[in-house]
């Protein structure tokens, strides 16, 4: 167990939050594997308040996903600390605010990466999550809106000074999305510089490159996001052979099953592709995929690629 202060990892390696993708079941698989600490999608703090049912569905977790973070986005302080208030109730391990999103929907209504160009804002609304809950807060950032508004230093002091316990920097700009490199040295100049635990995130496509920013950066622990889609062996950095490939789909399947019903079907096909991909026959597999429609046919699929290897 890693302790961060008031925050504590079961390693240093951890999930972060991608919409459509870290639900229950992945989360799940993740764990499995020794990812130390799993993380929501980011979740509206609007659609909390006003218990919204699709909204308090994405809050849901099992025990078996500790430790765990419930992330809220928002960029009005008492609506953001009224979420918290909600989300505290349900026990998580930690309550993380989402002030790093490019997303153009959530940017444009003012919340995600759009509240960096306004520190004063980041206090207020990191401030107010603080007074509300006794759970540790979190706040996941990017360096800045874009190259000519690097502004991280200020954005880190308004969060140290409001109280937050950890903050997760993804070394990108909002203008970047995910595109270029992430800069690791601005994620070292951060973690020298600030009072509070740092968690380095962007280009983190392996195992071994994970321990590389933590080496270069000093950070304690990282965040993995789409490198963990279809491999959540980045983890261990174990690499697995097909069999276990496949086999570890086919669990993935049944969680979706058992958490979605006959929607999971659907839901899992983004993440097979991920998983198959590099593998022989991946290419005639993916498109027998994208149309099936039940377990059976997933499953006669799999274990068709599966003899091919």
């Amino acid at each position: 167990m890693i302790e961060l202060g008031r925050i504590k990892l079961a390693g240093p390696l951890v999930l972060a939050p991608i919409a459509g993708f870290t639900d229950s079941p992945f989360r799940k698989i993740c764990v499995s594997h020794g990812c130390g600490l799993t993380m929501t999608e980011l979740i509206s703090a609007e659609g909390i308040v006003r218990k919204n049912k699709k909204t308090m569905d994405l809050l849901k977790f099992t025990e078996e996903e500790r430790p765990f973070a419930i992330q809220i986005f928002g960029r009005k302080p008492e609506t953001v600390a009224a979420a918290a208030e909600v989300v505290e109730a349900l026990s998580p391990d930690l309550i993380d605010i989402n002030m790093g999103c490019p997303a153009r929907k959530v940017v444009g209504s003012g919340n995600g990466a759009s509240l960096l160009r306004d520190p004063q804002l980041v206090n207020r609304i990191a401030e107010a999550v603080v007074k509300k809950t006794k759970l540790p807060v979190s706040a996941k950032i990017r360096i800045g809106w874009d190259e000519a508004s690097l502004n991280y230093l200020d954005v880190v002091k308004a969060l140290e000074d409001a109280g937050v316990s950890m903050i997760i920097v993804h070394g990108r700009t909002r203008a970047q999305q995910y595109s270029g490199r992430a800069d690791w040295n601005i994620i070292k100049e951060i973690r020298e510089k600030s009072s509070v635990p740092v968690i380095g995130n962007g280009d983190i496509d392996s195992y071994e490159s994970a321990y590389r920013m933590m080496e270069f950066s000093g950070c304690p622990a990282v965040m993995i996001g789409r490198g963990a889609i279809g491999n959540p062996w980045i983890f261990s950095g174990r690499t697995p052979e097909s069999r276990e490939i496949i086999e570890t789909v086919k669990l993935h399947l049944d969680l979706m099953l058992d958490e979605y019903g006959n929607r999971g079907i659907h839901m899992m096909r983004k993440h097979i592709v991920r998983y198959i991909h590099g593998t022989k026959n991946a290419a005639k597999a993916r498109s027998s995929i994208v149309k099936a429609v039940s377990r059976e046919e997933i499953i006669t699929i799999l274990d068709e690629l599966e003899e091919s290897e």
